[in-house]
């Protein structure tokens, strides 16, 4: 049997080992899907020491510091410097791929519109640099909206009615509103949203996140994180099996 799983911290929610564990099933695969709940990124070498494994994908809070404990990134990984799929090569080595960025770009592309050409990225974590790097890919500009003041940053004081219409694309990155705290959003000023934004929330639990409610009282059309997910466990599995 294969094993598969995911590197994280705190990760009993986990959309990969459900989605994984119900695609082996459906498809009649001899494979597993299993949660490696590791305290710090230290314990990795442990995990694939002591189990025999054949893929792996990382998550929060690991995207970024698992880099040092692989021997190589692909050229994607590489650019954005976060990691959410590890291959396990024939040679023992380990390499690094970034599929986040394949499932944000191409879940959210049937929705953009002429006038989507400014984004606002709530957050700074490894998840936002992948978004940072498909809106690159997009032609879309984008600034960063952090809770620190960082030079080149705005923070979500600075947000006002001028900034959010410039800016008519909006992607939460943060797990702010995340099951079971439902009630918490990132603290964007709503009622400057218009029917001319798309918000896109990472967060697909619940399906509909304070933000997106909010946002979408105003008007605009909101998506979330499961479609981005899905494109992005099937970019990974097909690495594994490459």
């Amino acid at each position: 049997m294969k094993t598969f799983g995911l590197i994280g911290k705190n990760i009993d929610y986990s959309f990969s080992r459900k989605y994984f564990s119900e695609k082996f099933y459906i498809e009649n695969l001899d494979a597993q899907y299993l949660n490696f709940d590791i305290p710090t990124i230290e314990k990795f070498p442990e995990v694939i020491g002591q189990n025999s494994i054949n893929g792996l994908n990382v998550t929060i809070p690991y995207k970024e510091k698992i880099i040092p404990f692989l021997d190589r990134l692909d050229s994607h990984a590489e650019k954005i410097q976060a990691v959410n799929t590890i291959k396990f090569e024939n040679d023992g080595s380990l390499t690094g791929y970034n599929t986040d960025y394949w499932g944000f770009s191409n879940s959210l592309k049937p929705y953009l519109q002429k006038h989507h050409n400014r984004a606002l990225i709530l957050g700074t974590g490894g998840a936002s640099k992948a978004i940072a790097y498909s809106l690159k890919l997009l032609n879309i500009e984008y600034s960063f909206v952090s809770r620190k003041s960082i030079e080149g940053h705005l923070t979500y004081s600075e947000l006002d009615e001028k900034i959010l219409e410039d800016h008519p694309l909006i992607i939460n990155c943060t797990p702010l509103g995340t099951s079971p705290n439902i009630e918490a959003y990132p603290e964007i000023p709503v009622e400057f949203i218009s029917k001319k934004h798309l918000i896109f929330d990472l967060i697909y639990n619940p399906s509909e996140t304070m933000l997106q409610k909010l946002c979408s009282e105003q008007g605009s059309q909101t998506l979330n994180g499961l479609e981005m997910l899905k494109l992005q466990a099937n970019k990974a599995w097909e690495i594994w099996n490459s």
